[in-house]
């Protein structure tokens, strides 16, 4: 059975930084790869090639300039509770219509 995976990466150009996401396909217990990576890079219309395997950045170029890509694996993950959530809603008073 295949999962999603949410991968997290920074676009760095000389002017700007983006933070961008993407997604992966993985079965259950595996990890991604920097082949996997490339893919969700390539498949959000970066035409990326390997700068630096180790640290997951990649080099791309638009419009005739060069710009890196940093997938950020220690990306902190927002942990929402919705069944907390639903439950605190409950507690609220309606707004009332004047």
């Amino acid at each position: 059975m295949s999962i999603q995976h949410t991968v997290h990466f920074k676009i760095i150009r000389p002017h700007e930084t983006k933070m961008l996401h993407g997604l992966i396909f993985l079965e259950e217990n595996q990890h991604p790869t920097v082949e996997d990576y490339a893919k969700c890079l390539k498949l959000c219309g970066h035409d990326v090639v390997i700068h630096d395997a180790d640290k997951f950045i990649f080099k791309a170029e638009s419009d005739g300039q060069s710009y890196l890509i940093d997938v950020l694996e220690d990306f902190e993950k927002r942990v929402r509770d919705l069944d907390a959530e639903n439950l605190s809603r409950s507690f609220q008073k309606p707004n009332p219509s004047f």
